[in-house]
């Protein structure tokens, strides 16, 4: 339920249409662009749901950057063992701004509140990203960097 004071509050097809430009800047144009085009009757209303909801709401928030919401993301994606999600969200910190070593220190801190387990999981999904080479490309530029504030 909106607070009162949150003037964010927006209709249905404001909130998926700011969900939309989010979720591309976050994902990238080529993965939204694949979700759309293998969008069905039965799942068009996830799409638009998670699209209005995920996207348009919760990442659209002014509370945490997209640096933090990714942070949370891959924790959350490593301790239930969402390995598919995964991949997808590593490719997404990157995006955002997170650099190989910090992408490390989710993993390792998940291994400590997640378990080893998790944490042995997420290394080979995140070994299996980063070897495509654009990926790890731009992740190795991001480890190069002065981390971000």
């Amino acid at each position: 339920m909106p607070r009162p004071d949150d003037s964010r509050t927006l209709d249905d097809a404001r909130r998926h249409e700011q969900g939309m430009h989010v979720r591309r800047q976050v994902l990238g144009d080529a993965h939204v662009d694949r979700a759309i085009a293998t969008t069905t009757p039965l799942t068009a209303g996830f799409q638009d749901f998670i699209t209005r909801t995920a996207w348009g709401d919760i990442w659209s928030r002014p509370g945490l950057d997209r640096r933090s919401r990714s942070i949370a993301v891959l924790s959350s994606l490593i301790a239930l063992g969402h390995d598919e999600e995964l991949a997808m969200h590593l490719k997404a910190a990157v995006r955002n701004g997170l650099s190989v070593d910090e992408i490390t220190e989710v993993i390792l801190q998940s291994a400590i509140y997640a378990g080893v387990p998790a944490a042995n999981t997420a290394f080979r999904v995140a070994r299996e990203v980063f070897d495509d080479d654009s990926i790890a490309q731009d992740a190795s530029a991001r480890t190069e960097e002065e981390p971000t504030p």
